[in-house]
């Protein structure tokens, strides 16, 4: 404090000394720091009174940094930042007011909000005082997800609610061992991924088409909507025989196989666990080979989307002798405990 009040003194006196006398001091001062700044180590520490003055002398004439030896320009300038950033924040410190929501709060608050976009601020306030966390509504408001757009449920959701009502089918092509070409029928549900209907013909027709989509839904289960690409056997007969069963048919976008990709993704799945380690012998032999592998993909096979397993549910044995049974001539196999 004492050295402050120095300064202060020694600013009155300058102002009535003239300039050569003030310009030989400085030079005077200069060299007796470039003295002293050899001798002393790198690092000076400096108490608050030395940085505010530093700062000060700053504020009202900038061009003093370039006077500066026993400090960097820019370790001033910091210093000056640092002091900005401590007053606002002396200066916006919480007095008084609600009392803040833990965090844990906060984020149930924001998760329950994403993970239910139907639900509102009243709402979530409701499942919060039932679990016993005592908070206004505003509060509750305060912390939820913005949205942009009005509250809508996920494609999952959406998906995972039509499921059950949408069919998908497609057709594949099998060479036989006497390069012959026959052509699979290939009908799924889309809730469990479940293989419905195998077809087998050398000629697929409408006609054709439109009664294997009758034995394979029947008339009184039928799915409400069925997926299928634009292949020209879909003819009239077959879009008649869709539109009297009550099914809305839903042809996918030409080039587009990414709209039916269950019954794509199952395709693949039947040539590279199935045909494409057979060499079918005829039509006859190919329907039993299909529907051997339908009764494995069914009833057997674990599935990554069914959280590990199969359309018509397995359930986990426990106890018992573990017994290995060949499905498709021991291409795949089957273990259950007797």
């Amino acid at each position: 404090m004492r050295e402050a009040c120095s300064l202060v003194w020694s600013v009155l006196v300058l102002l009535f000394r003239s300039r050569a006398s003030l310009e030989a001091e400085i030079l005077t001062l200069r060299h007796q720091l470039n003295i002293q700044r050899r001798h002393l180590p790198k690092r000076l520490t400096f108490s608050a009174i030395d940085r505010l003055i530093f700062v000060g002398l700053y504020r009202l004439v900038p061009s003093t940094l370039n006077a500066l030896t026993i400090v960097k320009p820019e370790t001033v300038v910091r210093w000056h930042r640092d002091g900005f950033r401590s007053y606002w924040r002396w200066k916006s410190r919480r007095r008084c007011g609600r009392p803040t929501v833990p965090l844990e709060i906060r984020r149930l608050i924001r998760e329950m909000s994403l993970a239910n976009p139907l639900w509102g601020a009243p709402r979530i306030h409701g499942e919060l005082l039932k679990l016993g966390i005592e908070i206004g509504q505003t509060s509750v408001a305060k912390y939820m997800a913005r949205r942009r757009a009005p509250p809508s449920q996920g494609w999952k959701a959406f998906l995972r609610n039509h499921a059950d009502g949408i069919a998908a089918m497609d057709l594949f092509v099998v060479p036989t061992i006497s390069f012959r070409l026959l052509y699979g029928l290939l009908i799924m549900g889309h809730g469990r991924r479940q293989i419905l209907w195998f077809g087998v013909t050398a000629h697929p027709t409408a006609e054709w088409i439109a009664n294997q989509l009758t034995e394979a839904c029947g008339w009184e289960q039928a799915p409400r909507y069925l997926i299928r690409d634009r292949d020209g056997a879909y003819g009239e007969i077959f879009i008649r025989r869709v539109r009297s069963i009550g099914i809305r048919d839903r042809p996918t976008s030409p080039r587009s196989p990414w709209q039916n990709a269950y019954a794509e993704r199952l395709i693949g799945s039947i040539r590279r666990e199935c045909v494409d380690h057979i060499v079918v012998v005829g039509e006859r032999h190919l329907r039993h080979v299909l529907l051997s592998y339908m009764s494995y993909y069914n009833g057997t096979r674990t599935h990554l989307s069914l959280n590990k397993d199969a359309p018509k549910s397995r359930t986990a044995q426990r106890t018992g002798r573990i017994l290995r049974l060949p499905i498709l001539g021991g291409l795949h196999h089957q273990y259950i405990r007797i």
